[in-house]
């Protein structure tokens, strides 16, 4: 059974997520403050957190920068905060999802559907963040070696720039997760490039050519507007 950890200080909401996770078969532990959840995920490791940002003790991406540190259960943060800053810095600090409350039961229970299978699909995400079992990712259209550093489309290779490596990379190594704009800007052209996100754009769109069998409708290198990128397998 998929244990649900859910960090929220609103206690009408929180016992509204607990009954409809339970009716469909999640186990739920519930926490109203940071130390709580803190010591929850300590002594109950949940598979899933669900996390509301506005905690009374502890602001909710401080909480998932402590998580952090040792544990990689994937973080679906349901917040009021809607800009997109707070999206981008609670995607930084290690959250794998973002929905702005209010939200559709339905949609939540879809992404915390999507968070659990993939970590049934990618035991070594779920451990150590890398999601990749032998350095080789294969989908349905092209396959990577990341050991390797080759990229092989059909019976051929395909010739990546040392750029578009990098960013592919990145996100191969997050299955599922939704990367944010700045996080791959800082990592792949460095810190002082964190607002070009138009050099995002070139380069996801060069990916897609190179990748994609419809780059106009991708099916792997998923955009996420105004917040960042996710590699779906």
């Amino acid at each position: 059974m998929t244990r649900v950890l859910v960090v929220e200080d609103d206690a009408q909401l929180a016992r509204a997520l607990t009954i409809n996770l339970k009716a469909r078969t999640y186990d739920v532990d519930a926490a109203h403050d940071a130390a709580t959840a803190l010591r929850l995920a300590a002594t109950e490791p949940p598979d899933v957190i669900l996390l509301d940002l506005g905690l009374p003790d502890m602001d909710g991406i401080d909480l998932i920068r402590a998580l952090r540190g040792w544990n990689r259960a994937p973080v679906l943060v349901l917040s009021a905060r809607s800009g997109s800053e707070d999206k981008i810095r609670a995607l930084d600090a290690g959250a794998d999802d973002y929905m702005t409350k209010p939200f559709s039961m339905d949609e939540l229970l879809a992404r915390l559907r999507a968070a659990t299978r993939r970590l049934e699909e990618s035991p070594v995400h779920a451990r150590t963040g890398t999601g990749v079992a032998g350095g080789l990712v294969t989908t349905d259209d092209f396959t990577v070696d990341l050991v390797a550093k080759k990229v092989r489309r059909g019976d051929r290779d395909i010739r990546l720039t040392p750029t578009e490596w990098h960013l592919l990379e990145i996100l191969i190594c997050n299955p599922g997760v939704l990367v944010s704009q700045q996080r791959l800007l800082k990592e792949v052209w460095g810190p002082s490039y964190g607002t070009k996100t138009n050099y995002l754009r070139v380069y996801m769109a060069q990916l897609r050519r190179k990748l994609e069998a419809d780059p106009s409708h991708p099916r792997y290198l998923i955009t996420e507007p105004g917040m960042g990128y996710r590699f779906e397998t």
